[in-house]
């Protein structure tokens, strides 16, 4: 009996000592079955789901198709950008792509939080497909039901997670009202209790919701499952690109030569006696200057596409600012008779050095003319509306555009629309577009003094009438 003992208590402290030595798989094994949660982080990758939700409806049938036959046709494009339509189309392709890289550096970070080791690598293997076309762990969606279902799946967690947001705010409110309730407390005061007790039945069946939707959205999802979802949905987007825009594999986007329209004529009437206008060639995208190696990276080729060209106003940091000019001027020349004197210094204000100049020159002895011609108002009016109506939309668009980018920072899920850079003032010829806005000075500064001096005509004469008619009703 002793010695069984004695044998048992060795057995134990033999397995004790070999359990200590030998690997042990429970951390595997717990994390595993226990993976690391997204938490907080939910907001985030629900914002980096909705911008793939986004990019993959834009690169949509439909769209690719108003983009291939409207938005590369639009006239202030055609005019200030160039006439290059396969060009046009190649800056798109550049900017989707870029749109996606920037998604894919989120999901990259994203991915150092999976426990899975192929997942942790995904910015090694991306890169590999987005340069070579190699899909060596066949992440692409290859099937249309396929990506449907992650399509709704995305789309569903978006929802819960910006519902759970929503919930969270309103727990955090509930909880403020009763700190407040709790510090203005009068022990006598029934309302008072009663107000308490209220809002604590209420924070109680809040944290119940929240509590729901944390397990129904991305808070409670692991990382390993979520990353993969990205990941697969990431590397459709870029096949779509390149089937959309036929890029060849691991190839970069052809460097096309760029010529702007030879009749861009933005000056109104002959009888204005003004100077016809063409503008000369834009700087042309070649591996010469642009300095591009066509060694780089798929990524880092369309990065270049999209850098300005010299003379542009991206190029000048001017593009948002002429936008603002123009819509400002769009203003005042649709209700000219309500620009006063202050709001045309201002305006001046907002003009550059070069444009100045070239008003000066414009209005160069026509300082003191009269005008009083309701025929040339007209004509002024009618060339004015034919500017704007191709150059209102790219500034409308710039402005847009820019919003967009400043509300991906403020808001969890911001609305985007389809608008293209390529649709905006950023490649527009600088010296074309100043000549463009110099016109509308030129003709706003006429319709605004027609307007003074037929409103003091006006005046003047019912002034006139008025005196004539106290006269005759005076007494004698």
């Amino acid at each position: 009996m002793a010695l069984e003992t004695l044998l048992s208590r060795l057995k134990t402290a033999f397995s004790h000592s070999f359990d200590s030595v030998r690997p042990s798989n429970k951390t595997t094994h717990s994390s595993i079955s226990n993976p690391k949660r997204i938490a907080v982080l939910a907001f985030e990758v629900a914002g980096v789901m909705s911008k793939l939700l986004h990019l993959w409806q834009s690169l949509s049938d439909a769209n690719i198709v108003r983009l291939q036959n409207d938005v590369v046709s639009l006239e202030g494009v055609l005019k200030l950008v160039t006439n290059d339509k396969p060009f046009l189309i190649k800056l798109a392709a550049a900017e989707f792509a870029d749109s996606l890289r920037l998604v894919a550096d989120s999901v990259s970070r994203l991915s150092m939080n999976c426990s899975n080791s192929t997942l942790r690598s995904f910015h090694r293997v991306f890169t590999e497909f987005a340069d070579s076309g190699f899909d060596s762990l066949c992440w692409t969606l290859t099937t249309l039901k396929e990506i449907e279902s992650k399509h709704r799946r995305m789309e569903r967690y978006v929802s819960l997670t910006l519902t759970l947001h929503k919930e969270i705010d309103e727990l955090s409110l509930l909880q403020s009202a009763l700190r407040k309730a709790l510090l203005n407390n009068n022990s006598s005061n029934k309302n008072s209790k009663a107000k308490i007790s209220d809002l604590e039945q209420k924070i109680f069946w809040q944290k119940q919701e929240v509590k729901n939707l944390k397990e129904k959205s991305l808070w409670n999802k692991g990382f390993d499952n979520v990353v993969l979802l990205l990941t697969r949905f990431v590397f459709t987007l870029l096949a779509r690109i390149k089937v959309v825009f036929g890029i060849g594999n691991g190839h970069n986007l052809p460097y096309l030569s760029r010529s702007l329209s030879a009749s861009a004529v933005v000056y109104p009437s002959d009888h204005q006696k003004v100077e016809s206008f063409v503008s000369g060639p834009l700087k042309s995208f070649n591996l010469d200057e642009r300095n591009v190696d066509i060694v780089n990276g798929f990524f880092e080729s369309n990065c270049e596409v999209l850098k300005p060209p010299q003379g542009s106003l991206g190029d000048s940091a001017l593009s948002l600012h002429y936008a603002n000019l123009i819509i400002v001027m769009e203003k005042m020349i649709k209700s000219p008779q309500l620009v006063g004197v202050d709001a045309r210094d201002d305006l001046y204000t907002m003009l550059p050095n070069s444009i100045r100049s070239s008003l000066r020159l414009r209005l160069k002895g026509s300082i003191g003319f009269c005008a009083c011609d309701p025929l040339l108002a007209s004509e002024w009016r009618n060339a004015l509306g034919r500017i704007l109506c191709w150059l209102l939309p790219l500034a409308q668009n710039m402005i847009r555009w820019q919003s967009e980018r400043s509300l991906e920072e403020k808001s969890l899920v911001p609305k985007k629309s389809n608008v293209l850079l390529l649709q905006t003032l950023f490649f527009a010829d600088k010296v074309k577009t100043e000549a463009a806005i110099t016109e509308l000075l030129v003709g706003l500064n006429y319709i605004w003094k027609f307007e003074r001096e037929m409103t003091a005509k006006a005046l003047f004469e019912c002034n006139n009438d008025f005196n004539g008619f106290l006269s005759l009703n005076k007494p004698k």
